[in-house]
């Protein structure tokens, strides 16, 4: 756990003096700004359903931008050397990158739409549970959007391969739910549709918390930590 530790905090400090959290941040924040009062103006509800499923959207491709940088530059730099020569573990240098990543993700991303909902308390009397169940939705998925980031992360040491691979990958999962009509409604047919993001994030926005989508988003998560570990394992035996 120190290990784990140790990795994120280098992470989070990286986070700091780099530029592009910041940037990436602040075009997350304005833009999701402008969807809020559009949103709420528009429909008169108190209710950030919509403002969520949007906010998802702009996650997907916002987030490998946070982790382009996570394995790739160390590729780059050659210091992914150093780490794998220390006594540490590959899987603790990927938890403790993606811990890093969320926090950040968290702190200077999510917390501060926080006031959406104080902005409805005030003007209206919002439902609590699917404001909860909305947040935790964001940050489940936004945490799976990064862990996919991550694992193409590590695949190679150009930052922008590494962003519009996740990009890319990220989008076939979004759009996976539509595929099954081409596909059919055969045993591949059901895998693609249980892929696609869209059919797993809406209940969570509706105030339903079901097994099956917290499920496959732990699933991913640990299927891309796993995968970008297998990465760094064979750089390790290159």
């Amino acid at each position: 756990m120190k290990n784990i530790w140790t990795i994120a905090s280098r992470e989070l400090r990286a986070f700091i003096v780099s530029p592009v959290p910041y940037v990436v941040s602040a075009l997350f924040l304005v833009f999701m700004g402008y969807l809020f009062s559009l949103i709420v103006i528009s429909s008169q509800e108190a209710s950030l359903r919509s403002v969520f499923g949007n906010m998802i959207f702009v996650l997907l491709l916002l987030a490998p931008a946070l982790t382009m940088r996570l394995l790739a530059e160390e590729k780059r730099l050659g210091t992914i050397e150093l780490l794998l020569t220390s006594p540490i573990h590959d899987w603790q240098v990927v938890i403790g990158k993606f811990l890093g990543s969320v926090i950040t993700f968290a702190v200077v991303m999510v917390a501060p739409t926080l006031y959406y909902a104080l902005i409805l308390k005030f003007i209206g009397n919002p439902d609590m549970i699917p404001l909860f169940t909305g947040y935790f939705g964001v940050l489940l998925f936004g945490s799976m959007f990064l862990a996919i980031g991550l694992f193409t992360s590590s695949l190679t040491q150009n930052q922008v391969i590494a962003y519009f691979a996740g990009f890319v990958l990220l989008l076939l999962m979004f759009i996976a739910d539509p595929a099954t009509s081409i596909t059919g409604f055969g045993p591949l047919g059901t895998f693609v549709s249980y892929v696609s993001i869209q059919k797993h994030y809406d209940g969570f926005f509706r105030g339903v918390l079901d097994t099956i989508d917290v499920v496959y988003a732990l699933s991913v998560i640990a299927i891309a930590l796993i995968l970008a570990t297998f990465s760094l394992q064979s750089r390790r035996f290159s």
